[in-house]
């Protein structure tokens, strides 16, 4: 944003950040949906199905979120693990935008297979270096490799190696890694710090993010994604990726950009 020098740019996100980073907000939010749960696994698959339809309008990703967990009985790791292939079927009529029926008794599949075979989600995220880009390399790889069935369903898991920003799944991995007195994100796997995770990065975000004079880069990919997060860790580089709320908040409450 013109006119604003680098320390009010600062200021101004600390000042969202604090507001935004809210349980006041939750309701409006898809991490509505992993707060109904307490059990670390019924959480993180919440989460994990309420990330993958986090786009369009909120309102309609809160209601189909609850509807998968309304067909997995309110209990998502026991139905993972145990669900028959006729408790399938109410899945095959579910759509949201262009993730359908089909795509979803894959995900079934396939987190059945991760929490048998491969030690569970976090384990699948796991980098031996610590850097994201790679635990997101190791996670589509694992996701994607049963019964050659992943035709499908690529498009909605990120590849990282073409560029993708990965906006969903750094999400998903910052409501499971970063943890504060609010309270907002869960805090529930140490795989990464929170000095390592990396921006959500959207067109809102993104454009926010030009206005302010943080991203140069014109397309959402994962360059912009490391420029945009590596200016935030100049602002707090313990936990940068806080910013997040203010950069949402200030295009989805604040009407901070416009087109």
């Amino acid at each position: 944003m013109e006119g604003l020098s680098i320390t009010e740019v600062k200021a101004l996100l600390d000042e969202k950040t604090r507001l935004y980073n809210s349980t006041d907000f939750i309701e409006t939010d898809p991490i509505f949906i992993p707060h109904q749960f307490k059990l670390k696994e019924d959480i993180e698959i919440a989460a994990f199905f309420a990330a993958t339809i986090a786009w369009g309008q909120r309102k309609s990703i809160i209601q189909n979120g609850i509807r998968l967990m309304q067909w997995m009985d309110w209990q998502p790791y026991q139905f993972i693990l145990q669900h028959s292939k006729q408790e399938q079927k109410p899945f095959l009529k579910f759509v949201h935008r262009t993730f359908n029926g089909q795509d979803c008794i894959f995900f079934l599949k396939a987190l059945k297979s991760i929490y048998l075979d491969k030690g569970g989600l976090e384990a699948c995220f796991k980098s031996h270096n610590g850097l994201v880009y790679d635990g997101l390399v190791n996670f589509r790889r694992h996701f994607l490799n049963i019964e050659n069935e992943a035709s499908h369903v690529k498009k909605h898991v990120s590849d990282v190696l073409s560029g993708s920003a990965a906006k969903r799944l750094n999400m998903f991995l910052r409501w499971m890694v970063r943890k504060d007195d609010t309270k907002v994100d869960f805090g529930i796997w140490h795989n990464y710090q929170m000095k390592d995770l990396m921006l959500p990065l959207d067109v809102h975000t993104g454009n926010n993010s030009r206005a302010l004079g943080l991203l140069k880069r014109k397309q959402n990919d994962w360059k912009a994604v490391e420029e945009i997060t590596s200016n935030l860790r100049l602002f707090d580089p313990i936990d940068p990726i806080k910013y997040d709320f203010a950069l949402f908040g200030l295009g989805a409450f604040d009407a901070f950009y416009a087109e």
